[in-house]
C-alpha cells in the first residue's frame, strides 16, 4: 500500500497501547520517520516545531515498542498500536488526552 503524505510530506499516526486500546497522543510522521518506525520497532516521529526526527522516549526512557501499524481507508493516515512502559504526554501524563470539554449529560428520570 502507498501511503499518501500531505503537501508537507507528512501523514498524521494515532498512537494507542495495543492491549488496552487507550489513545495515547496524535503525531506527525515523514516518509523518514515512517521508515526508521518500520525498521527499529519504536516510534520515530516528525516534530513540526523543531523540524527534526525524533524518537519517542529516547530521553525520557518510556520508548513505545510498536506492535502494529495499520492505515486506513485512504491511506492518509495512520494507526499505531504499541507497547507504552511510561507516560506519553510530555506534561508527563499517561495519554495526552486528558483535558475534557464535553460529556453527554445523563438522562433524565433515570432508568425507563
Amino acid at each position: 500500500m502507498e501511503l499518501k503524505f500531505d503537501d508537507r510530506g507528512l501523514i498524521p499516526a494515532v498512537v494507542q497501547q495495543w492491549d488496552t486500546g487507550e489513545v495515547l497522543m496524535v503525531a506527525w510522521m515523514s516518509a523518514e520517520s515512517y521508515r526508521l518506525t518500520c525498521e527499529t520497532g519504536t516510534t520515530w516521529f516528525w516534530s513540526r516545531s523543531r523540524q527534526e526526527l525524533w524518537n519517542k522516549g529516547a530521553t525520557s526512557g518510556n520508548m513505545q515498542r510498536v506492535v502494529s501499524i495499520d492505515a486506513d481507508c485512504d491511506a492518509d493516515t495512520l494507526l499505531v498500536r504499541v507497547d507504552s512502559p511510561g507516560p506519553a504526554c510530555h506534561t508527563g501524563a499517561r495519554s495526552c488526552f486528558f483535558n475534557r470539554i464535553f460529556d453527554v449529560p445523563a438522562p433524565a428520570g433515570g432508568e425507563d
